[in-house]
């Protein structure tokens, strides 16, 4: 079994659209999406710095946008079905998209709303989000909550995020906790995934409440608990909840292994969750689409799992 996953925040860097506009039709597919959410993609995706691409209101839809993007160039949409889908917090709308749940521009018109309210909620007081690498999880867990912190991501293969205010996180990259090597600061505008962001919550199930989900046409695996969602509305309920909740990628990677899965492709900008498939899924084939070049070797992955 193949399963399709798509990152979230933290994951996009300057330029890193420039070669998927290159494909045939795709400036021309984005510069429609742009303006059907107001947000000029292809501009953030191809000339925007660092700090312009962290903001919350632009980094959600451009991840979506480049997910969309690069999954109906592997064939995503029409040639292949993957076995089943996933995504880690903002990608999990791109993972609905994939499993038939929204419809490309309802994907994009949920996700700028998800950001913009991000956005706001972030605004009210100055947050971020750290991660934790390696470490006992129970044991990082408890030194958080005694830090006033959240364990907003926790995603396996010995990995935690933490998310508060700057003066918390501060205040943890002085106190590390025991066996944690290193604190890595992420390149994100808020404490996404805790009680900060219970702002957006409501601004989010209105939007939510708008469209007309259809039933996952492939197992929708939730970062809520790792479970396997067998309805639109289910899938709707949950991306909503999750903005103000913890994402447990680790028990993702759990039903992966219970469902057989033997492949894992990543979406655009790849490279995050396939790191930490091949810490926690040993055994599971993985590749990356970070650039076009990346297509046939995604292909050649997918056919053999067709075969077989």
């Amino acid at each position: 079994m193949l399963v399709l996953v798509a990152p979230g925040q933290g994951a996009q860097t300057p330029g890193f659209l420039i070669p998927w506009l290159e494909l045939p039709g795709a400036s021309d597919r984005v510069a429609a999406w742009s303006d059907a959410i107001g947000l000029d993609l292809v501009h953030y995706g191809t000339e925007a710095d660092a700090d312009a691409i962290r903001d919350t209101a632009v980094a959600q839809p451009l991840l979506v946008a480049a997910g969309l993007l690069s999954g109906a160039a592997l064939g995503a949409t029409s040639e292949f079905t993957p076995g089943a889908v996933a995504g880690h917090s903002v990608g999990e709308i791109t993972a609905a998209a994939f499993a038939g749940v929204l419809s490309d521009a309802a994907a994009l018109g949920l996700v700028r709303t998800r950001g913009l309210a991000m956005a706001d909620a972030a605004a009210i007081t100055e947050t971020g989000m750290s991660a934790l690498l390696g470490g006992d999880p129970e044991t990082s867990i408890a030194h958080l909550e005694k830090l006033g912190l959240t364990p907003a991501n926790i995603n396996g293969a010995g990995q935690i995020v933490a998310a508060g205010t700057l003066e918390q996180l501060a205040a943890l990259n002085e106190d590390k906790p025991e066996g944690v090597r290193k604190v890595v600061p992420l390149k994100v505008a808020g404490a996404f995934h805790t009680r900060h962001m219970a702002p957006a919550v409501e601004t989010l199930a209105k939007a939510a409440a708008e469209l007309s989900p259809a039933d996952p046409r492939v197992a929708y695996v939730s970062n809520k608990d790792g479970k396997a969602v067998a309805t639109g509305a289910e899938v709707l309920d949950r991306l909503v909840g999750q903005v103000a909740n913890p994402v447990r990628w680790d028990l993702c990677m759990e039903t992966f292994k219970e469902l057989g899965v033997t492949a894992l492709i990543e979406v655009c900008p790849g490279g995050t969750l396939t790191g930490l498939a091949k810490r926690a899924l040993p055994g599971v084939k993985t590749l990356a689409l970070k650039t076009p070049d990346d297509l046939d070797a995604a292909r050649a992955l997918i056919t053999e799992h067709v075969d077989a």
